[in-house]
C-alpha cells in the first residue's frame, strides 16, 4: 500500500477543475502521531466528489466529523455549504489546524467544534440540523469503527434525510463495518471513483498513492423493511 510522501509539514495546494470552473485552495499540514492534521487521499478524494457536486452544495448545511486539517470540509464552504468542521475535543491541535485551514483559505466564520466519536457531549446534542455528514478516512482504526457509527447513526436519527458522505482506504481485507451498519440499522452505497473522475494518479494537482484502494460510499438510515 502506497503512501504520501512524508515531510514535516508546510503548506500543500491543491487546485480543482471542472470545463472552464476552478478552484484553488492552500491547506496547512504538519505529519507527526496525530494522522488528522496531515492531507490523506481519501481527502482528496472526498473533496473531489463535492467538487464534481458543487451545484448541489449551495445551502446546504454540513458537518465534517474527523476533519483534521478539513479539505473536504472547506471545499463544501467554498461552493457555499454551510459548514461546521469538527475534530475529537481530545485533540485541540487538530482543531486549531481546522481553523488555520478556515483562516488560509478566507473562511474565517466557519464553525470549529470538539465532538469526540461515541460520546453524547452539549456539543452534539446542541449541534443545528444537518443534511450531508462528511468524513474522510475515519475508518482507520477498527476499535473506532464502533463509535464513529455510533455518532454517524445519532445525528442520521435526528436528521432522517442527512446522508453520511466517507471515503476510507482499505488496509485490511480482514475488516468490515458491514456488521455494524446492520447493527445500527444503516445502508450504504458504494460510489464507483471513476463516476466522479477520481481514479486517477494526480488528483487536485496531487498524486493519489494507493488509490486503488480508496473506496467511497454514502450512508444512510434503513427504512423498516431493511432498505
Amino acid at each position: 500500500m502506497g503512501e504520501p510522501r512524508r515531510r514535516r509539514g508546510g503548506v500543500r495546494r491543491y487546485r480543482f477543475t471542472e470545463g472552464p470552473a476552478a478552484l484553488a485552495l492552500r491547506i496547512p499540514e504538519v505529519l507527526d502521531s496525530q494522522y488528522g492534521m496531515y492531507v490523506w487521499p481519501c481527502a482528496v478524494v472526498l473533496a473531489q466528489y463535492l467538487w464534481v457536486h458543487r451545484r448541489s452544495l449551495p445551502g446546504k448545511r454540513v458537518l465534517e466529523v474527523g476533519a483534521g486539517v478539513s479539505l473536504p470540509g472547506v471545499v463544501a464552504a467554498k461552493c457555499g455549504a454551510e459548514v461546521i468542521l469538527s475534530d475529537s475535543e481530545e485533540l485541540p491541535q487538530c482543531l486549531h489546524n481546522c481553523r488555520r485551514s478556515c483562516l488560509m483559505n478566507h473562511l474565517p466564520h466557519v464553525p470549529v467544534i470538539g465532538l469526540t466519536w461515541g460520546r453524547v457531549s452539549p456539543e452534539l446534542l446542541s449541534l443545528a440540523p444537518v443534511d450531508i455528514i462528511l468524513g474522510s478516512d475515519v475508518f482507520f482504526d477498527p476499535k473506532d469503527f464502533e463509535d464513529i457509527l455510533t455518532t454517524i447513526y445519532f445525528l442520521l436519527e435526528k436528521n432522517p434525510h442527512a446522508q453520511f458522505w466517507t471515503t476510507y482506504q482499505v488496509r485490511s481485507a480482514d475488516w468490515s463495518i458491514e456488521a455494524l451498519l446492520c447493527k445500527w440499522k444503516l445502508k450504504n452505497v458504494r460510489i464507483p471513483l471513476h463516476s466522479f473522475s477520481a481514479d486517477k494518479e494526480h488528483l487536485a494537482s496531487s498524486s493519489l498513492p494507493g488509490r486503488h484502494t480508496i473506496e467511497m460510499m454514502i450512508i444512510s438510515l434503513a427504512r423498516s423493511d431493511g432498505t
